[in-house]
């Protein structure tokens, strides 16, 4: 595993973090999605702890609020002692400073640890963040740094370039955790994001390096692109090597529900090479042909980040996007309408919209995520099960 130091901090992080977003669930005969399948999800955070990783992610609200706790357990004892915890509490919870203190407390019980390695403001943006300064939520959390219940402040965000330097310039942050990959060059906080935070010595972690997991396959368009180059890396290590290329990040963060992917993972992190400048010059001229080839294929650009969920009339917002790219990423619709067929059948699916609107102010990527719904619907249903 590479190593790297977690901006102008005394903590060094493996170069792939374990996110805890997207743990594996237990799936119901239906299709609906269930609980968190612990067992499974204690053997991935383990085995990763015990094959080099070392930087682990999760946030109060992950999983139903049972990600912390899921993690706290399958750390818990020598474990906990060689890895680096990071946790998040967002600001719409932090209804009082007393609640801000409430909230720490119970992640950390949740954690079975007396201390957050690096505690984060969790998804600020434009519209959050003269709240965040006006009620001085970084002032609290030094507070909390200063009793040792936190080793390093920092935070998280979805949103444009500009807001993030104006973020980043404002405070002596240790480190921020953001979206980023190759088909996010011009949007989120871009490359120029990355290294002006990289230069202030603030650490940038990254999330979403797989858009969702769509950067592991390689349509046709695509293909024929990494092909041309004579590497044989799969196409979730033509995504990483893009971000392994950066010198300002420290650490990216990979959500994975299988062993294999874990394990893939690992080795393609583990590589000699796997270090800033591991890209050629016409490496990198390729990704803007690999990026306009995706886009060439017309797809609803949502991550599966489940922030506009629950919705209030049960619609399954990404799984209906999710099915849709499928299909058209791959130019086949046969799975992803047998698997929506059970959504219908669970009464989330797409049709059940009733455009009260909830759901699009939550979405970090701006989507109109009503007027896709009927889109994915569209394309989706028809499904008829043969005997």
């Amino acid at each position: 595993m590479q190593y790297r130091k977690y901006g102008k901090t005394d903590l060094t992080v493996s170069a792939l973090g374990f996110g805890a977003m997207r743990l594996p669930r237990i799936v119901s005969d239906d299709g609906s999605a269930a609980p968190v399948d612990r067992e499974k999800a204690y053997e991935l955070i383990r085995y990763a702890a015990d094959n080099g990783v070392t930087y682990f992610d999760t946030a109060f609200g992950y999983h139903a609020q049972e990600s912390e706790a899921i993690l706290g357990e399958a750390l818990e004892g020598e474990r906990r002692k060689k890895v680096v915890i990071s946790t998040k509490q967002p600001f719409g919870v932090m209804t009082t400073n007393a609640t801000i203190r409430e909230n720490l407390e119970n992640t950390l019980r949740k954690l079975r640890t007396d201390h957050v390695d690096i505690y984060m403001i969790h998804a600020i943006n434009a519209g959050t963040w003269a709240d965040i300064k006006r009620r001085d939520i970084i002032g609290e959390y030094e507070k909390l740094r200063a009793e040792g219940l936190i080793g390093n402040i920092a935070f998280s965000m979805h949103g444009e370039v500009d807001t993030f330097k104006e973020i980043v310039g404002f405070y002596d942050w240790a480190g921020c955790l953001v979206q980023h990959n190759f088909l996010d060059t011009d949007r989120e906080v871009t490359a120029e994001g990355i290294r002006f935070a990289g230069e202030r010595g603030c650490a940038v972690t990254i999330m979403e390096p797989l858009r969702g997991g769509g950067l592991a396959g390689a349509p046709a368009p695509v293909k024929e692109i990494y092909d041309s180059t004579g590497e044989n890396f799969s196409p979730a290590e033509w995504a990483f090597r893009y971000l392994i290329d950066f010198p300002e990040i420290s650490s990216v963060l990979s959500g994975v529900t299988t062993i294999e992917q874990l394990k893939q993972n690992i080795e393609i992190f583990s590589k000699a090479d796997a270090l800033p400048g591991c890209l050629t010059a016409a490496q990198r001229e390729m990704y803007p042909k690999v990026k306009a080839a995706y886009e060439s294929i017309v797809t609803i650009p949502c991550t599966y980040c489940e922030y506009c969920m629950p919705c209030p009339a049960g619609v399954d917002v990404p799984n209906a996007f999710s099915l849709y790219n499928e299909g058209m990423m791959f130019g086949n619709f046969g799975q992803p309408r047998r698997s929506y067929m059970f959504a219908a059948k669970g009464q989330y699916s797409a049709d059940h919209c009733v455009k009260c609107g909830a759901c699009e102010p939550k979405c970090p990527q701006n989507i109109a995520i009503m007027n896709h719904l009927e889109t994915a619907h569209d394309a989706l249903k028809g499904w008829v099960e043969t005997k």
